[in-house]
């Protein structure tokens, strides 16, 4: 059963109305229209739980009624536009772990890494972001020390009401951090931003990137403790952990080095309770929100009932099925044939390729299945995809065989565990090799199922640890960015259909970051074109 937490999330549809918009300046100028009034709403200290609640919701759902009818963005299919399939495919159709078949739109210029300005699949992830941000800097507005004195919230509803906004900051810094790691130099906009008054002024990266360190630093203490809040809202661990991700990539982001920071960040979470779950497959079911709780330390909440969206899991899991495969053995009515892997994912898994492997993790369908892809439309070329299902732990259906019940494990403990080594491997102190070598064997041990695959501090550098993520990792929304952090993603290294070529080829450095979508060019003076673009 989910929690009450996911409950609410219907609720809050009903609380909150929210425009569609053309452009992401429209949406950073807008403050959003309620069916009650603005003060009527946040008066109320029960409804401002459930605009909260709208907010979490927004990385699930896309739009007001689900699946489908009052979009939140116009431009594009409602499905299309969810924020998790949004940025599920930038980060993973545009690398070596997956390939989308379909030919809507623009769509096959993410498999080529040959995207423009135009495309409206970039445009819609640069919309979820901005529109998400604009959200919780209404939030954040409404609920200052002083507009809750005004309301007259006494002191126990002024404390939640203060966790309530540490967490909209959470959401807001986790979505500029996905602007400042998928389009680098970028509108900006706070709380304090005069609405309908200025446009946005453009951020530069750097700058941007010292705003979510400050921000995520500056709500912890607000912020519940590790393991102590509803699944699905924000904690303490969860800011540390975008605060390790953010130091992790900061040579990316500014060009500084920030791994001893990273260390001391991703010790904070390693110390905080979480433990690993005991079968890999379960972090990836309808019932990871429990089975799985002690590892996710960050979802995104998906069921059936209540969260009903073509994008996010539902995407996730129904595009992954075809060919031969059955639909039912995954809790689902039926597949969409759209993505698959590429050889590249294949290859880091021992006899990945004959169905031997040791490492459970290799979750591979091969059946009708060829390991090449020569075609891209062509569902059989290239392996299937098997992690992700509308079943339980138990192999009970989802109670929807449409809209999953599985959450997005958006932060979880291994990532956590393997970014401390990387940190350690790259130089950062505060950690050992000792340990960062223990983290990396509990996860290989528990897809052995034993020691046998066991590495030595030999073997362990930086080669190692990304070939590591590929296999602890795939398929969660990480790829793009760990390749870029790597020196991997636009030159020195191939898959299938990079740079529009079927072997692969080089791409132009700038392709590293998207470009600023040209309705946001013409609506805004501020902003500046991306290299390249």
């Amino acid at each position: 059963m989910k929690n009450k937490f996911t409950r609410t999330l219907a609720t809050a549809l009903f609380a909150v109305s929210l425009l569609p918009f053309s452009s992401c300046i429209k949406d950073l100028d807008q403050t959003p229209s309620y069916e009650l009034t603005t003060d009527n709403v946040y008066k109320d200290p029960a409804r401002v739980k459930e605009v909260l609640a709208r907010l979490y919701a927004t990385l699930a759902v896309s739009g007001q009624t689900g699946p489908a009818g009052q979009p939140d963005i116009s431009g594009i299919d409602e499905g299309f536009s969810n924020y998790i399939r949004q940025y599920w495919m930038a980060q993973e159709i545009t690398t070596d772990e997956a390939i989308l078949g379909w030919a809507d739109g623009n769509l096959p210029d993410y498999n080529k890494l040959t995207w423009n300005a135009n495309n409206e699949f970039v445009r819609a992830m640069y919309d979820r972001i901005f529109y998400q941000i604009s959200l919780c800097n209404e939030f954040v507005r409404q609920t200052t020390d002083a507009k809750l004195g005004d309301y007259g919230y006494s002191s126990a509803e002024q404390t939640n009401v203060k966790q309530y906004r540490a967490e909209a900051r959470f959401l807001r810094a986790l979505s500029y951090y996905h602007a400042l790691d998928m389009f680098g130099n970028v509108p900006f906009a706070t709380e304090t931003f005069t609405v309908g008054k200025d446009k946005p002024q453009r951020i530069e990266r750097a700058a941007l990137f010292n705003y979510i360190e400050s921000e995520l630093k500056a709500i912890e203490g607000d912020l519940a403790a590790p393991r102590t809040n509803e699944f699905g809202r924000a904690d303490q661990a969860a800011a540390w952990t975008l605060l390790t991700k953010l130091y992790l990539n900061s040579n990316v982001y500014n060009g500084s080095n920030h791994n001893t920071d990273a260390i001391t960040y991703a010790n904070k979470v390693l110390n905080a309770g979480y433990t690993l779950t005991p079968n890999y497959a379960n972090l990836f079911k309808a019932d990871n929100s429990s089975v799985a709780a002690s590892e996710i330390i960050f979802p995104v909440r998906f069921d059936g009932v209540h969260t009903k969206s073509y994008g996010g899991m539902t995407f996730i899991i129904h595009a992954a099925v075809g060919g031969s495969m059955s639909a039912t053995d995954f809790g689902i009515d039926g597949g969409w044939g759209g993505t698959r892997t590429k050889k590249n994912l294949v290859n880091l898994f021992p006899n990945a390729a004959t169905g031997t492997s040791p490492d459970k993790r290799a979750m591979f369908y091969t059946a009708g299945q060829t390991l090449e892809i020569n075609d891209l439309p062509t569902f059989t070329d290239g392996y299937a995809i098997t992690k992700f299902k509308n079943v339980s732990s138990t192999n009970a259906p989802g109670s929807n065989p449409t809209f999953p019940d599985t959450d997005f494990p958006m932060f979880r403990l291994a990532d956590v565990q393997l970014m401390y080594a990387e940190a350690v491997v790259r130089g950062g102190t505060g950690g050992s090799t000792t340990t960062a070598l223990g983290y990396i064997n509990a996860l290989r041990q528990r897809a052995y199922g034993n020691t046998s695959g066991n590495i030595t501090a030999a073997d362990l550098n930086l080669n190692l640890i990304l070939d590591e993520r590929g296999r602890e990792l795939y398929w969660e929304g990480h790829r793009r960015t760990d390749l870029i952090r790597f020196g991997k993603y636009t030159t020195g290294y191939n898959w299938p259909f990079k740079g529009g070529v079927r072997v692969g080829a080089d791409v132009p450095a700038t392709r590293a970051l998207f470009p600023i979508p040209t309705t946001d060019l013409t609506a805004n003076p501020n902003l500046q074109q991306n290299a390249g673009y």
